[in-house]
């Protein structure tokens, strides 16, 4: 009995957590960007409106939309490659539809939209929901080191140029890397073979990977994190901020680990912009707000375009 309540209980604590942190997020933007208007000399409203309104809206879509459909496509190549890898063979075509229609609930929860497609190709493919899950998780794993490996290149190049809190960078990326070695080596046996966490059945992918495998979703990736580089700092620029293309790129990584935590608006990854360039309090939360959310919404619509086929593929045999 205690065991079925844990669930619920570390659910609400989670929600909980969550919302803690969006209420703080906002409240620290709403005191940074009033704090930038009162130092023009302005209210509010009339100082974000003019942030808003200097914006070419006609460039910055044009802009944003093809992104969007480059990350889709190659985000789609990461998922397709790992399922034909460690679960069954499926064609590129057909996980387009599931990983669009993913996207929807990812507007929440990015983790949400990867439970729903392990679920798609159980229902699709017949491979066990454990297999699947594993999958999904040495995704996650690979995105988390691939972010970090992007963040560290960008310290590297630009350490001079970035806020000093950007220097555990480097600490973190040893940390991991030296935790990868270990993590790796496990997995593949290469020690403590008697133990039996290894041979859990959500740890599947990892036994299986190896290590071209894991550079390989780094490499599928890259270009994806490049591209947003290149559109963000254009985008930045609309709004009338100024960014290296290195600073860009050090700072990048680090938003978009950000905009994994859970909540409304991506408010984690909008504060981090405020914060990171405090003298441009109101054009980067406009810009964060635009950039992050159209980008969330628009891949929302393309789900929407595939979403009807998805529910047929999960629904169609069991009304037949």
């Amino acid at each position: 009995m205690a065991e079925t309540e844990s669930v619920p209980t570390r659910s609400w604590i989670g929600r909980v957590v969550v919302w803690t942190i969006t209420i703080g997020c906002f409240y620290l933007l709403s005191t940074r960007i009033d704090g930038a208007a009162a130092r023009q000399g302005q209210e509010l409203v009339p100082y974000l409106t003019a942030v808003f309104a200097k914006v070419n809206w006609l460039a910055l879509v044009g802009l944003l939309i093809p992104y969007s459909l480059v990350f889709f496509l190659l985000d789609s190549v990461a998922v397709w490659r790992t399922v034909n890898w460690f679960n069954a063979r499926v064609r590129y075509r057909d996980i387009l539809p599931v990983r669009a229609s993913t996207y929807i609930l990812s507007i929440m929860n990015e983790q949400v939209g990867k439970g729903a497609m392990a679920l798609y190709l159980q229902r699709r493919e017949g491979v066990p929901g454990w297999k699947l899950a594993s999958s999904m998780l040495f995704l996650m794993f690979c995105e988390f080191y691939y972010l970090l490996g992007w963040a560290t290149l960008g310290w590297w190049m630009n350490s001079q140029t970035l806020p000093p809190v950007f220097d555990i960078i480097p600490l973190i990326a040893i940390g991991a890397v030296v935790f990868f070695v270990i993590f790796f080596g496990y997995f593949r046996g290469a020690y403590l073979s008697g133990t039996k966490l290894r041979d859990r059945q959500i740890f599947h992918a990892f036994r299986e990977a190896r290590l071209p495998q894991y550079l390989t979703i780094l490499a599928i990736k890259s270009p994806a994190l490049l591209a947003a580089v290149v559109v963000y700092d254009i985008a930045l620029r609309l709004f009338g901020v100024e960014l290296s293309l290195t600073q860009m790129l050090g700072y990048l990584p680090v938003i978009f680990f950000g905009a994994g935590v859970p909540g409304p608006m991506r408010a984690v990854a909008i504060t981090l912009w405020v914060v990171l360039l405090p003298d441009h309090a109101g054009e980067m939360a406009a810009f964060a707000l635009v950039m992050h959310n159209f980008f969330i919404f628009f891949n929302a619509a393309i789900g929407l375009l595939f979403l009807r086929r998805t529910q047929r593929e999960i629904f169609g045999a069991t009304t037949t």
